[in-house]
C-alpha cells in the first residue's frame, strides 16, 4: 500500500466516525460556518478519543 492510499484511508475512517457520531450532514448553511462545524466536531472527536485512551506507565 502507498504513502496515498494509506492517507487516503486513514483520512476515510475519521470522517465515517465523525459521521457515525455527529450525523451525515453539516447544519450550517455557509462555507465559513461550515468549516468551523467541521472543526468543532473534530475537536470533539479528538476529546473523545483521548478520554478513552489508558494511561501509560512505564514500570521499572
Amino acid at each position: 500500500m502507498t504513502s496515498y492510499h494509506r492517507r487516503r484511508s486513514i483520512a476515510e475512517t475519521a470522517m465515517y466516525r465523525v459521521k457515525q457520531l455527529f450525523g451525515s450532514h453539516l447544519l450550517l448553511r455557509y462555507y465559513d460556518a461550515q468549516v468551523a462545524e467541521a472543526m468543532a466536531m473534530i475537536c470533539a472527536l479528538n476529546k473523545i478519543t483521548l478520554a478513552g485512551m489508558p494511561e501509560t506507565v512505564r514500570v521499572a
